[in-house]
């Protein structure tokens, strides 16, 4: 097994040289070349003084250059810092800032739009910029180099890389920042390369297996299916998409065999006439529960992919999955641990729960990530030890309290109840926003939908439903509000429900944006002055 998570590049180029590794539109690279760009990259960096540990930002969409910079960051003995395409300048420049960033890569379009916070990074350095046809900016104190000459004139074996090892720190996930501030999310290679065989494994997959990469690169979850294509020697194809339609088209053309997505977008592309001759194996999804009528209309649409639905944090990479055999069975759990990690359900004074009775799901094991960047107090909140669990030992481990509340069957499967900073609490009752979206979900000319807790002057917090009707369908609040009311008890239903004239707002990684859209809603119940 490799032990550093760029050696799965190049053990998969000794193995395989000529196999296709990674395609993005018309280009094509063998893991023989792919090898060689990583090393190119990781020779440039060290040529222009990086050290070891020293952080390298990508602000990148998804191409090529993006990937031979995390990972030549990587092979050169730093810390790959993948920054999320769709980011302002502002919140680019906060990160760059945070983690004192010393090398950015990124394209000309983009260093033009950053230029105005680049002054603010005080540890950077240098600049290597893509798509170079013009003359290069002035920067002050920082050097701008254009990637394609840096990397074409560097020698490889002129400066031998930093010695690493598995506990070394290999990237830095910033969180979409739900709250406050974003937050880095250090993972070690023993994280990422535990995680990627651990996911390979269940999902059985294979070198002949093609990888479609939608989700960003700075999300776990889509960085993930580059260290799992890689891992086995599988081949990952990159897209950009614009439009659902986008997606199944690059599935027909490269015969996809593995897609990753995001409920929202699930919901999107179970709406599309997929082929009978589609080439998907396999489905998978995170970033939040998929609802049944989505999963159900997959199945019809795909009966020969195997939806795997699957649980993970930031913090510990992937935590749960429900193998597809059990769907049937329970198609609302969240599975259980997957290969190699400990996942359980504890009470605050860290006993176990018993089967039923809601608690917090703590992840132990080689995926808990190393905290988070420069910020101990908030590390101290979320990674907590927990007693040895073989006697005899004297030292305790961290483990990574998620604050997801969830419970657990007699069988030990896993159900996500809700996450504790999205609990609604109404005329005492603590409601789960899940519980009451399911039901909303359930109507059938509801594409979308959002349960938010909003200030109220006599309940604390009143419910609100924000939905977004499916194919331009006409959807009455009222009827919305009465289909409700079979389903849910009198204190889970909505006070308010708004039918939303636009698809809901996304945060960065795809998910709903319940901050921004609870901003918008906070005066909801306002007495009028």
């Amino acid at each position: 097994m490799s032990d550093l998570i760029h050696d799965f590049i190049f053990r998969s180029a000794q193995r395989t040289p000529d196999a296709e590794a990674l395609v993005y539109g018309q280009r094509r690279l063998t893991y023989a070349h792919l090898a060689r760009l990583v090393k190119c990259a990781a020779a440039a960096l060290l040529a222009h003084g990086l050290e070891r540990g020293e952080r390298v930002a990508v602000y990148l969409e998804k191409n090529v250059e993006n990937v031979g910079a995390m990972f030549g960051a990587a092979a050169a003995g730093g810390v790959f810092v993948p920054v999320n395409p769709l980011l302002k300048p502002e919140q680019v420049g906060y990160i760059l800032a945070d983690c004192n960033v010393r090398v950015l890569v990124t394209s000309i379009d983009r260093l033009k739009l950053l230029l105005p916070v680049l002054a603010g990074c005080r540890d950077l350095r240098t600049v290597l910029v893509t798509g170079v046809s013009e003359e290069l900016p002035a920067l002050q104190g920082v050097e701008l180099l254009a990637w394609d000459d840096t990397l074409s004139t560097v020698a490889v074996t002129d400066t031998p890389a930093h010695r690493a090892i598995d506990g070394d720190m290999a990237a830095i996930l910033y969180t979409s920042g739900s709250t406050g501030k974003p937050k880095g999310v250090v993972l070690s290679h023993r994280n990422m390369v535990a995680g990627a065989v651990s996911v390979a494994g269940y999902l059985d997959n294979t070198p002949q297996d093609r990888i479609l990469a939608v989700l960003p690169l700075s999300f776990d979850y889509g960085l993930s299916q580059l260290t799992t294509a890689f891992h086995v020697g599988a081949t990952a194809v990159l897209i950009n998409h614009l439009l659902p339609r986008d997606v199944l088209n690059a599935v027909m053309a490269e015969r996809i065999t593995g897609l990753a997505a995001v409920p929202p977008l699930w919901i999107q592309l179970a709406q599309l006439n997929w082929p009978a001759d589609c080439t998907l194996r396999y489905l998978t999804n995170s970033g939040g529960a998929m609802q049944r009528p989505t999963l159900d209309a997959l199945r019809r649409a795909l009966p020969a992919a195997r939806p795997f639905l699957m649980y993970g944090l930031t913090e510990a990479f992937r935590s749960t999955f429900l193998p597809p055999e059990e769907l049937d069975r329970r198609p609302d759990s969240m599975g259980k641990a997957i290969p190699n990690a400990e996942v359980m359900v504890l009470r605050p004074d860290g006993t176990e729960c018993a089967p039923g009775e809601p608690g917090e799901l703590v992840h132990r094991g080689a995926l808990v990530s190393l905290g988070y960047w420069n910020d101990p107090a908030k590390t101290a909140e979320r990674f907590k030890p927990i007693a040895p669990r073989h006697y005899g030992l004297p030292l305790t481990e961290l483990a990574v309290w998620s604050g997801d509340t969830v419970r657990k069957d007699e069988e030990g499967f896993l159900y996500f109840i809700s996450r504790s900073d999205e609990m609604i609490k109404t005329s005492g009752y603590r409601v789960s926003p899940t519980e009451v979206e399911e039901v909303v979900y359930a109507r059938e000319h509801v594409a979308e939908a959002a349960a938010l807790g909003i200030a109220h002057p006599t309940l604390g917090q009143a419910i609100v439903v924000i939905a977004y009707p499916r194919d331009g369908a006409a959807l009455m609040a009222s009827d919305l509000l009465a289909a409700c009311k079979p389903h849910l008890p009198a204190y889970m239903l909505p006070q308010k429900v708004v039918i939303s004239t636009a698809p809901l707002p996304r945060n960065p990684n795809g998910k709903i944006d319940r901050k921004l859209l609870s901003s918008q809603y906070e005066n909801a119940f306002t007495e009028a002055p």
